[in-house]
């Protein structure tokens, strides 16, 4: 997953910052004045500032910020006074006298809000992976702020004026492609966010988008705390069976007698697969499952309330629903087509689901529970394929893992990734020089941070600490980051992977390369641009490569012996690729349900939910989804689309599956999974493409066509191979 573009590019970000997960057209009406937001007299002074590296130039290695010197007390002042030049930025393109143009209105608002975004990028950053109570409570007040700066923005009738002045005659200006685009978006975005509203519509507006600000920032800070705080505590050893020693000497806690389990995902879920004590997996999976569902961090509440505003906001958008708003402009364009495209896959998931269980609970003796799920499966995948999956760990040691994806990247796309010394927000982050190997161009620095930490935001996802850019002739490459939450390994021990690791490993670079191979030069659809029915394309399409056997012979070694991973094992792996995918495609497309149903709510519908899990459970029951399969998120830990850019997007995994799954397929049948030609066409119409046109037609341009179901299918095991397969 990568993080929210909320601050991405220029002040037409300021417009996105609120809008970043609706991607459809209002009416394009004529503005001739709009709600004056107020907007808080700001004061900062020369004092507060002073020494503040938020207002000095890096110079360190590649523009990196200098993290041994930013200290929490720094972000404030800085974020005032950028806060201070964006204003003062846009007041200069609506106070000027000449008529609009694309340079002094387009590209000014590009220009624009630099320091703002300088810092921004820093602490969205940072509160992800070192938060800590200043930085939470710092959080909360800083985002409603910037919601304001944003309304403020989109609502300026003398700026939009401007904007639709320069659209207007866009077809007569002579600009090239990516200019012509920067405009279309521009025009799109003050659109989008309501510029075209009536003032006291947006007003309303206004005022919601400040309140879903402050609560969804108070969603993520709640399940974060719920995570950390919870702790299964274990003082017997003999409770432990099933667990492998890595695994057992990670959850020993240093200097006492007791083992403790988390939360994190990487934890639970190889705890649920191996342990062999029936009770602590009910513990734990109660502990997952019932995260922030009542008490001090209740988020059902919380969640009810966003989603009642974001129905609301969509009803005065002149939209059915948040959902129907969302997806207009996504490849999906409707709810019902989102809905449709599940119904096809879990169908054969349904069914496949009820075979599995049937197998597990004949091998068990009794009929299974949610807590037994993966463990029986595990013993099924053992009993059926002779293959157990912790006979692969010792093959995928994290550093040769990276460095098979880097192998991957250079025979696709002709890059290097050369480490370099360049000191990180944490001892743990590596660094890497991204060049092009035709060139030597710098194409721009990469940054792994892998292990879990207290201070450390579940999951795994990539961001960026600074976008890519050619503004007014000068190169900006970016600074790309990717955040995982492995285990770390004890002391002296090396850090071995899950195959679910090396997979998300290989995802989050996807990300990466497609946030570092951009061609584009403004940074408002620079990198990784799209709605994420398409942006998880490039980063699923990518873990294709991490399972095919000639990969795997180049990284995947014993950690000690230097042997490469047997055949045989390969084939075990490969046939039982499609083992337990009938609880997976449930799984996730019961998630995907919830998450449509809670957007597909209109304004009236929502007023009356009251019990956010009595209202999953409806959804549930309405698809048929069997009890003993737990959806993959529930509303009260759903942060995807209650604390991120998902909402009524999660079902877009599976969607960019279709294309992932096809796009790959191009590959397998041509022979040559670093087929050059077509890797010279995903680069260039994916990886370095940005947002410079339709996600649809940036897809037809690498493929050739519209992308097929079926490979999908093949892939989840519910439909037979392709003769070129066997």
């Amino acid at each position: 997953m990568k993080m929210s573009e909320a601050l991405k590019g220029g002040a037409a970000a300021l417009v996105l910052m609120t809008t970043a997960a609706c991607s459809a057209d209002a009416p394009d009406a004529p503005a001739a004045t709009a709600a004056q937001i107020e907007l808080p007299e700001i004061t900062v002074t020369e004092a507060e500032l002073a020494g503040n590296p938020f207002r000095a130039e890096w110079t360190g290695p590649y523009g990196v910020p200098p993290f041994a010197d930013i200290k929490t007390e720094h972000f404030k002042p800085a974020i005032l006074k950028g806060i201070l030049e964006a204003r003062a930025d846009i007041q200069a393109i609506v106070d000027n006298a000449e008529e609009p143009t694309f340079e002094n209105t387009i590209l000014a608002l590009e220009r624009s809000n630099q320091s703002l975004n300088k810092v921004m990028n820093v602490f969205g950053n940072l509160s992800n992976t070192d938060t800590n109570d200043e930085i939470q409570a710092l959080e909360a007040e800083i985002y409603p702020m910037l919601t304001r700066e944003s309304d403020a923005v989109t609502f300026n009738p003398k700026l939009f004026a401007r904007v639709k002045a320069v659209y207007d005659q866009k077809d007569r200006l002579g600009l090239d492609e990516q200019e012509a685009r920067l405009l279309e978006l521009t025009h799109r975005n003050f659109v989008r966010a309501g510029a075209a509203l009536a003032p006291d519509v947006q007003a309303d507006v206004a005022k919601i988008n400040e309140e879903l600000s402050g609560l969804t920032t108070q969603y993520g800070q709640n399940l974060l705390a719920e995570t950390k705080a919870f702790k299964l505590e274990v003082t017997d050893p003999s409770r432990l069976g099933g667990l492998s020693d890595d695994f057992r000497n990670a959850l020993k806690v240093d200097g006492e007698d007791k083992w403790e389990i988390g939360l994190d995902r990487s934890v639970y879920e190889g705890f649920m697969t191996s342990a062999t004590d029936r009770e602590l997996r009910k513990q734990l999976f109660d502990g997952y499952r019932l995260r922030a569902d009542s008490g001090e961090f209740d988020n059902g509440a919380l969640a009810i309330k966003i989603a009642q505003l974001r129905a609301r906001r969509a009803e005065l958008m002149g939209y059915e629903s948040h959902a129907h708003y969302v997806l207009q402009n996504r490849m999906a364009r409707t709810p019902d087509a989102a809905l449709e495209f599940l119904a096809k896959v879990l169908e054969p998931g349904l069914a496949r689901a009820a075979e599995e269980k049937a197998d597990m609970d004949k091998l068990a003796g009794f009929a299974i529970e949610g807590h037994d799920w993966w463990h029986y499966a595990e013993k099924v995948r053992a009993d059926k394929y002779a293959f157990d999956e912790s006979q692969l760990r010792p093959y995928f040691e994290l550093g040769r893992t990276r460095d098979g994806a880097f192998e991957v990247a250079e025979r696709l796309f002709n890059i290097t990734l050369e480490p370099v010394e360049v000191a990180g927000w944490h001892p743990e982050v590596e660094a890497f020089d991204v060049k092009d190997n035709e060139t030597g161009e710098h194409l721009g620095l990469f940054m792994m941070d892998q292990f879990s930490r207290d201070s450390k935001r579940g999951g795994a996802w990539m961001s960026a600490y600074r976008e890519a850019s050619g503004l007014d002739g000068k190169t900006i490459r970016p600074i790309i980051t990717n955040n995982m939450n492995m285990v770390p390994p004890a002391d002296g021990q090396p850090a071995l992977m899950s195959f679910d690791e090396v997979n998300t490993l290989f995802h989050e670079f996807g990300h990466g390369l497609h946030g570092l191979l951009t061609q584009i030069r403004y940074p408002s659809f620079s990198g990784t641009y799209g709605g994420p029915d398409y942006v998880e394309f490039p980063a699923q399409v990518l873990e294709h490569w991490a399972g095919e056997p000639q990969v795997l012979a180049e990284y995947a070694r014993h950690h000690q012996t230097g042997e490469v991973i047997p055949q045989a094992l390969i084939d075990k792996m490969n046939n039982a690729a499609t083992f337990n995918q009938g609880f997976k495609t449930t799984e996730y497309i019961a998630a995907s349900l919830i998450d449509l149903h809670w957007h597909m709510l209109t304004s009236e519908e929502a007023a009356e939910i009251t019990d956010a899990r009595a209202f999953e459970l409806d959804v549930l029951k309405k698809y048929k989804i069997p009890e003993v399969i737990e959806p993959r998120y529930r509303t009260t830990y759903f942060s995807h689309i209650f604390d991120g850019g998902y909402g009524a997007g999660y079902y877009s995994y599976l969607w960019a599956e279709i294309l992932d799954a096809d796009g790959f397929d191009a590959f397998k049948q041509s022979g040559d999974i670093y087929n050059p030609e077509l890797a010279a066409k995903l680069k260039e119409w994916v990886y370095e493409s940005g947002g410079l046109r339709e996600t649809d037609e940036l897809y037809r341009n690498f493929r050739g066509s519209d992308p097929g179901i079926e490979p999908l299918l093949r892939n989840r095991g519910f439909a037979p191979p392709s003769p070129a397969e066997g």
